[in-house]
């Protein structure tokens, strides 16, 4: 399978991660898609508006039954609400038709703009790039109106904006070892509070979210490094114990660290 990452438009570099293109061979083809704290828009080839695809809790196994090629934008965590007409955490293990969140006639003029003519990946990517920005200079212009009537009647601006990007930015620099109650405290807001917004603006529970940066950081690891001690692997990576490395790994990848590291 032909996979490759492009970085995104300037404009857009605070909210996507990467812009990213596959093909998948022809036949019957399975893939494990591991989960990595980020939503995706998807769009493929075969005259169907794209999908969003949210933020996932375990792997998932994606199948293709012949040729098919896709082109993507993967949001950072955080972000993809600027872009989407729902709340993150309804999209959650979910995939969405985007027809369903832009609108039918923005969701097909957009799919015939990609899949009528013959373009390249890089062509296919900038179309969306385009749609996103016109997206994004919109939800920044409501985001402004509201601003400004909040302060006009003496309330601050977003701060819950403000609180989770502080909190995605411990977390992500810790590689989720950072204990929730602790985050909590240096926030200035209960843990009840944090967990209640974090779910709404990211799409996660924040201690699930920093498992999953926890896992993502020991898989790395294993793969930079086959053969690892289990126990140091485990301790490195700011686990309790090896169990707990293994617990995750079932979790979030759906076999142990041993037979990940196989490919199975």
């Amino acid at each position: 399978m032909y996979y490759r990452e492009y970085p995104p438009h300037p404009a857009l570099a605070a909210h996507v991660e990467c812009m990213w293109a596959a093909r998948a061979p022809g036949g019957a083809h399975t893939h494990r898609v591991l989960p990595d704290n980020c939503v995706d828009i998807l769009w493929q080839d075969g005259g169907q508006p794209g999908f969003a695809v949210g933020m996932m809790s375990s792997a998932i196994l994606v199948a293709s039954g012949g040729p098919l090629r896709t082109v993507a934008v993967r949001f950072k965590p955080g972000a993809a609400g600027a872009f989407l007409a729902a709340p993150l955490h309804a999209l959650t293990d979910q995939r969405a038709d985007i027809d369903q969140l832009w609108g039918r006639s923005d969701a097909e003029q957009l799919a015939d703009a990609l899949w009528t003519c013959e373009l390249s990946d890089r062509e296919r990517i900038a179309v969306i790039e385009h749609q996103l920005l016109l997206r994004l200079r919109a939800a920044g212009g409501a985001a402004t109106a509201r601003t400004a009537a909040a302060r006009a009647i003496g309330m601050p601006g977003d701060a819950g904006a403000r609180l989770i990007h502080h909190a995605l930015a411990a977390l992500g620099a810790s590689d989720g070892a950072l204990r929730i109650e602790h985050l909590a405290d240096q926030l200035g807001v209960s843990r009840q509070y944090l967990a209640t917004l974090f779910r709404a603006r990211v799409g996660l529970s924040p201690k699930l979210y920093a498992r999953i940066c926890r896992f993502r950081r020991a898989a790395a690891a294993l793969k930079a490094s086959p053969g690892p001690d289990w126990a140091q692997l485990a301790l490195d990576c700011g686990y309790f114990d090896q169990s707990h490395l293994i617990h995750d790994f079932q979790e979030f990848a759906g076999s142990a660290p041993e037979r990940f590291l196989q490919g199975v």
